[in-house]
């Protein structure tokens, strides 16, 4: 949180993750690269795709209850085929 408000994050090269469409730091002051990706930090990469996916399919659900631009929906989570 410092790091984000004190703008050291600004101009850090981020990833994507991929279906949350998130970008995400791939460094930050103080903290272990390894840890900026929640994927890299379970053991269980499967079980990790399985709660994001879960966590995905909730969010795309409770969504639908909101009218709000194509854009804004657009630019939030998917799910793969």
């Amino acid at each position: 949180i410092k790091a984000v408000q004190s703008g050291a994050l600004a101009g850090v090269k981020t990833q994507l993750l991929p279906n949350l469409n998130l970008s995400i730091p791939q460094s930050a002051p103080g903290i272990d690269a390894a840890l900026l990706n929640p994927r890299n930090a379970w053991a269980d990469k499967a079980a990790y795709d399985a709660a994001a996916k879960s966590l995905i399919a909730k969010f795309n659900d409770n969504f639908k209850k909101f009218q709000v631009d194509q854009a804004i929906v657009d630019a939030g989570p998917v799910l793969d085929g």
